[in-house]
């Protein structure tokens, strides 16, 4: 499979990038794009040069820390899916892609298609998380939770924390990440007592990373791969109020 591929090429942080034109057409429709670019950096690295920079670990789907944009689509052309489960067989034979890290002040480049997600982890740390005694599980019965409760926590927390929501959202904004993190612990017994605090804190946290403000287009909760729905934002701001009103 022929491909001519166009790939922001930035050496550090510091650097200016570019793209650089590469063309093979000893591609794999069966590829996936993380593995096309593996056959590509082997070919680099034979010749002297220095290879690709781009994340990934998982490579099922789970992680998304491969997650770049792909002719301007974040994560994949394909609705709802990761880069690593981007095959080549998505593209025309002959077709130009054109691979550049997501866009986002609060995401700088670190070397060419990889980018500091670090604004996530500290927006996290900044009160994502329930304040327990360690020790053994509490007996499961022993706090009842309704299934339908569960189950709606348990769809927030399926945020993996990619940064898709903030690199497609014209603003820049981190609202679904930070909203799914706060509402997920929001709907549990367990996340109440620290529920003030936590949205106060987090909400803080988000802001100062430079992330813009929500104005509810939408996009985010189009591309996210694990679906996490603006249902989250709503919840947030609910929640942001009471605790805003209560200071």
């Amino acid at each position: 499979m022929k491909l001519t591929l166009k790939i922001w090429r930035q050496a550090s942080a510091q650097a200016t990038g570019n793209y650089k034109t590469y063309e093979r057409n000893d591609f794999d429709a069966a590829m996936s794009v993380p593995e096309m670019l593996d056959h590509l950096n082997r070919h680099l690295i034979k010749l002297g040069e220095d290879p690709i920079a781009f994340e990934s670990d998982c490579r099922e789907g789970i992680c998304v820390q491969c997650g770049f944009a792909i002719n301007g689509n974040i994560h994949s052309p394909n609705a709802g899916t990761t880069t690593c489960q981007t095959h080549l067989r998505s593209f025309s034979n002959g077709e130009t892609l054109w691979l550049e890290p997501f866009r986002v002040g609060a995401f700088p480049v670190k070397k060419d298609l990889m980018i500091d997600r670090s604004a996530l982890d500290r927006i996290i740390q900044s009160g994502g998380y329930i304040s327990v005694d360690t020790g053994p599980a509490v007996e499961a019965n022993s706090q009842l939770i309704s299934h339908e409760t569960a189950e709606s926590a348990f769809d927030s927390a399926a945020c993996i924390g990619c940064g898709a929501c903030a690199a497609v959202c014209p603003n820049a904004s981190a609202n679904l990440f930070t909203s799914a993190k706060v509402s997920h612990l929001a709907k549990l017994p367990q996340g109440k007592v620290e529920a003030s605090k936590r949205v106060l804190s987090m909400v803080q946290a988000m802001d100062a990373e430079g992330f813009g403000a929500c104005s509810l287009v939408g996009a985010c909760e189009a591309i996210c791969p694990q679906g996490i729905s603006l249902a989250n934002i709503a919840q947030m701001n609910g929640e942001f109020r009471r605790a805003f009103l209560a200071t």
